[in-house]
């Protein structure tokens, strides 16, 4: 029975398949930083340097969002609402040391656990870059660790002579408040369930990057998602499809942080205008058509009732599928060695 009224159930599988079959869903993610998060590798904020716009051929340098620094908090977000409805245990399920190989994380974003078996990723994501340059969009902070009485200086410890500022002082870059990552995730040859468990996962994650308990806080706005036959646009040519309208509209207004108004009307507008360079088949809930469903989704996702509905459809589907083709995969393999 279909849990959603918006969507035509001809754009879902009725059962995860084990070969691809051509069916995609791309959730058009503008990722959108509210503290000072951390995106880094190797102590330094990850960058690269690329044009900054499709039309706009000056190359700058722009912040990097790694594919993992995305979809991992939003897979550890699903699990712990498995957990949380108790489908799922930490015992017989932890994350990147013992999966159990047939719930919805493990099916869904997939696994890899030596000769025990592994299981491809449907879930799709890649670097996200900011729309703002390096040099806007972060800045060095001065890091220091105060004493019981409150000060910054050294109380006479350790050698130390008495109001002496410490070694204990580090430099950090991290990234501003109001930067704008556009992100594109896509989910191959959904169902209704994984569909929506992918959706709720994007919508309730809300730190990425390094030292989540402290600091980066990030909001995810979704503008539309996008059922089709094959992959779309990347998420760097959206990026600077942006770029170019928000030029075009006098709306980047350095160094001052970019209206979020402003980029969610040129995302859309850059969207539409690569959709429609396209040459796949395509379905596009965007912009006013996309209201109705992520209000269904939102009302869907803020019920107990509602995500127990689709944690429970989601979890039969992966067990289904673990069942068919899992077991039968380790069951080969321990033939094999035999």
């Amino acid at each position: 029975m279909a849990i959603l009224k918006k969507i035509e159930p001809k754009f879902f599988q009725t059962e995860i398949p084990y070969k691809p079959m051509g069916k995609y869903v791309h959730f058009l993610t503008i990722r959108i930083t509210e503290s000072y998060p951390l995106f880094q590798t190797d102590a330094e904020l990850n960058k690269a340097r690329v044009r900054a716009g499709v039309k706009d051929k000056t190359t700058i340098s722009r912040l990097s969002m790694f594919k993992r620094k995305q979809s991992t908090p939003e897979r550890l977000v699903g699990r712990e609402l498995l957990r949380n409805y108790g489908l799922m245990t930490a015992e017989e399920c932890e994350y990147n040391v013992s999966f159990a190989m047939d719930n919805p994380d493990c099916i869904i974003y997939g696994f890899a656990i030596g000769d025990s078996g592994s299981e491809k990723s449907k879930v799709v994501v890649d670097t996200a870059f900011s729309i703002t340059a390096f040099d806007e969009s972060h800045e060095t902070f001065t890091l220091n660790a105060p004493y019981e009485n409150g000060t910054m200086a050294s109380k006479g410890e350790n050698g130390s002579k008495p109001g002496e500022v410490t070694s204990r002082i580090n430099q950090q870059d991290h990234i501003r408040p109001q930067v704008f990552f556009p992100s594109i995730v896509t989910l191959k040859d959904p169902t209704e369930a994984s569909f929506l468990y992918v959706f709720n996962n994007i919508l309730r994650t809300r730190h990425y990057g390094a030292q989540t308990t402290r600091t980066g806080r990030v909001r995810n706005e979704l503008i539309g998602v996008v059922f089709a036959d094959g992959e779309i646009t990347s998420n760097l040519r959206w990026t600077q499809a942006i770029y170019d309208q928000m030029k075009f509209n006098n709306t980047l207004n350095a160094p001052d942080p970019l209206d979020e108004d402003d980029v969610m009307t040129a995302a859309k507008n850059a969207i539409e205008a690569l959709m429609a360079d396209e040459f796949i088949v395509h379905t596009d809930f965007i912009g006013d058509a996309f209201v109705s469903l992520i209000n269904e989704v939102k009302t869907l996702t803020g019920s107990e009732k509602g995500i127990q509905a689709i944690l429970q459809k989601a979890d039969a589907e992966a067990k289904d599928y673990a069942k068919k083709h899992i077991s039968k995969k380790k069951t080969t393999a321990k033939a094999g060695k035999e």
